[in-house]
């Protein structure tokens, strides 16, 4: 694919006009293929619209196949007779990022060397082969609900698949099933006192289950339930047992949340008419002591944006679990976690699929480094 924008460069350079460019780097800058330097040398260091445009496409070209694979998807959206007058791929070829899937099952350790040339980075978070051994996360699943009706067929997949991979990661998993909103929220405070976290170098904390905007639903709960004796599990007692304040085994160290449940009932894809030229979118201590921010090194996905669904298929588990797994299993063995995270979002932009109804979403990301998995070290 980086060959294919270096074939178009000329014609790319010649035809692209200056709200396109704009619309692009935003777009790209958003899913973390473009920083903030790149993004400001691109816009406002080129003068041009011409000298933009090569920027654009030169910076993009260098980072590689999926990447480029990534601005094309967007700029065919976005110019669809520029896409077909450069000529350029409407469908990748096999085995290229961004195609229908072709992810690993089993993980794929990442090479020695790698793990050897980032773990003195200061910039990264600190993983050794110490801390790999003290791994730990805590997985929660709720199948089975006192009403059957909300049985949640196919989670016993997602409980499956996660365990395995977890464990391939090399963290102890504490796994907890069909769990009450009080029982979860024990399950959680316990594991703030796990004794390994004090060795560990990250956690996992997924929970599965129903859910609604800021709770998730335990195995009693139902709908004639007053507000008052609800059986939910808040999701702010995740933060809050596992802050600085309360657990500080895991200070400055990862606390990676994965949420697989509803936030609503609303539908999350909406049919939206635009103009010729809508435009970019907008929106208006002293001594031994430490201070921390009392919230930091958290990094959650959730399955969908509030007040929305999430989708699970009765044979083989949730959307979100699956393209975890895959994307995991096949990239965390170069890829830091911000960037693991987006490759699942964009899993989600498949057209004509049900998943252009869900919408996975980052959620109060506190993280100050880049976080690598270094699996099999």
């Amino acid at each position: 694919m980086a060959e294919e924008l270096k074939r178009v460069r000329t014609k790319f350079t010649e035809y692209m006009t200056l709200r396109v460019i704009q619309q692009l780097v935003n777009e790209l800058f958003d899913v973390n293929i473009l920083n903030d330097g790149e993004r400001e040398n691109i816009l406002a260091v080129n003068r041009s619209e011409e000298d933009k445009a090569r920027a654009l496409i030169d910076a993009v070209s260098k980072k590689g196949d999926e990447d480029s694979w990534c601005f094309i998807t967007f700029l065919k959206k976005r110019e669809p007779m520029l896409f077909e007058e450069l000529g350029l791929p409407a469908e990748p070829p096999h085995g290229t990022p961004g195609a229908e899937p072709q992810w690993s099952t089993d993980l794929i350790p990442c090479n020695m060397s790698f793990w050897t040339s980032k773990k003195n980075d200061s910039e990264i978070y600190p993983v050794t082969k110490e801390s790999v051994r003290s791994r730990v996360a805590l997985l929660i699943t709720n199948i089975q609900f006192e009403d059957a009706s909300h049985n949640r067929l196919g989670a016993e997949v997602d409980e499956r698949n996660m365990q395995r991979l977890l464990e391939d990661l090399g963290y102890e998993v504490v796994k907890h099933t069909n769990l009450t909103g009080q029982e979860m929220d024990k399950a959680v405070l316990n594991f703030s006192k796990h004794p390994k976290l004090k060795d560990t170098d990250s956690v996992f904390v997924v929970i599965m289950s129903h859910g609604k905007s800021a709770s998730i639903l335990g195995v009693n709960w139902n709908k004639t339930q007053t507000a008052e004796e609800e059986d939910v599990f808040p999701i702010d007692n995740i933060y809050k047992h596992l802050n600085s304040k309360n657990c500080r085994a895991l200070i400055d160290k990862p606390k990676i949340i994965i949420i697989q449940a509803c936030r609503g009932e609303e539908p999350q894809a909406v049919s939206v008419t635009l103009g010729d030229d809508p435009g970019p979118l907008s929106s208006d201590g002293a001594g031994g002591s430490r201070f921390l921010h009392i919230e930091k090194d958290f990094a959650a996905l959730f399955s969908c944006t509030p007040d929305t669904k999430a989708y699970r298929h009765p044979e083989e588990g949730s959307l979100l679990i699956r393209f975890f797994v895959g994307i995991v299993n096949t990239h965390a063995c170069e890829k830091e976690l911000d960037k693991l995270f987006t490759m699942i979002m964009r899993c989600f932009e498949r057209e004509e699929s049900v998943t252009a109804k869900q919408k996975p979403v980052k959620y109060r990301w506190s993280m100050t480094k880049a976080f690598y998995l270094f699996p099999g070290i």
